[in-house]
């Protein structure tokens, strides 16, 4: 009964303390400070609530979900106003949504979505872009260009998925292989199963390495974001492979990726916008804050980038 008492107290002196202060703090935590979408993300947000005159506080979980959830209880007894979230595991949120809930501290979900959603109360959100749009307009894209190249006969490719506990790489390979079902595109097959490369630029690197090693022919790599394209261009690059020859494609629309596109290393990304969805986590938050309203799942629009408008993405993340 104490306890339950004490966290009301502290839930009303938190929800007054929000009000009354000219300068919120939120804090962020991040589920890995070393990924270039994360870190465009978490940097947007916090150079969104500084030019509001907040602040910022940002944790690095280092793919730890045990570790986020005790920086997350950390942000509670320090007292912060909200707190953004980045989750490490998208299953595993439940006890991060029930401690602040239980604090009265908005907890705002962004780019990975708590799964099941539903367990999302009145003081907490989902700020994001739809995955469904992004691995869809990908590889329809793609499906397209080699079908332009000459190749709906037949077309042999790869998959790199991201990370298995995330939403986002479950839903862009289930996409692309939604995809590469319909009539129009089942010339599209992998050469070997899906493999997962982590998000990341190196393993994806060395998983293509491995894939070109065995010789088979091939015509495409999916990546489930550009990082991981990246590590495909590295390893076709440093095998002295003609890049006119394969269709490769990602999502985010990084810098990195924009280079390649312009470069005619990288055919399709999908621009999912991060300074958007800091800024909409942070908008999010202040609403709750303020009493209003607010959708359990709030979505920032995917838009397919290709060599004939990726000048319109040139520094945009």
């Amino acid at each position: 009964m104490k306890k339950t008492l004490l966290a009301a107290s502290l839930a009303s002196a938190l929800f007054a303390q929000a009000h009354a202060a000219d300068t919120l703090t939120f804090g962020y935590a991040a589920y890995l400070f070393d990924d270039k979408f994360s870190t465009i993300l978490r940097n947007g947000a916090e150079a969104y609530a500084e030019s509001l005159g907040h602040e910022m506080i940002q944790v690095d979980a280092n793919n730890d979900q045990g570790r986020q959830i005790d920086q997350v209880n950390n942000f509670i007894a320090n007292g912060v106003d909200a707190v953004i979230i980045q989750s490490v595991d998208s299953s595993a949120a439940q006890p991060m949504t029930k401690a602040l809930a239980d604090a009265g501290i908005p907890a705002i979900y962004v780019n990975r979505k708590p799964i099941p959603i539903q367990q999302l109360g009145s003081m907490a959100a989902y700020v994001a872009s739809n995955e469904i749009e992004s691995g869809t307009l990908q590889t329809f894209a793609m499906c397209n260009q080699l079908r332009a190249e000459g190749k709906a006969g037949g077309a042999r490719g790869y998959l790199l998925m991201g990370q298995l506990t995330s939403e986002a790489a479950i839903q862009r390979t289930a996409d692309a292989e939604q995809v590469m079902g319909l009539d129009m595109c089942n010339f599209m097959t992998l050469v070997a199963p899906k493999t997962t490369g982590q998000w990341q630029r190196t393993k994806a690197q060395d998983i293509m390495t491995n894939w070109l090693s065995t010789g088979e022919p091939f015509d495409f790599v999916i990546a489930n974001n550009d990082e991981m394209a990246m590590g495909v261009v590295q390893a076709l690059k440093s095998a002295g492979i003609d890049m006119d020859t394969v269709v490769i494609g990602g999502v985010d629309a990084t810098d990195d990726a924009i280079a390649a596109m312009k470069g005619g290393d990288l055919d399709v990304t999908v621009f999912q916008n991060a300074a958007a969805q800091g800024e909409g986590a942070i908008n999010a938050a202040i609403k709750l804050l303020n009493g209003e309203k607010v959708d359990r799942e709030v979505y920032v629009p995917f838009e397919l980038v290709l060599p004939s408008n990726v000048d319109e993405y040139a520094n945009r993340n």
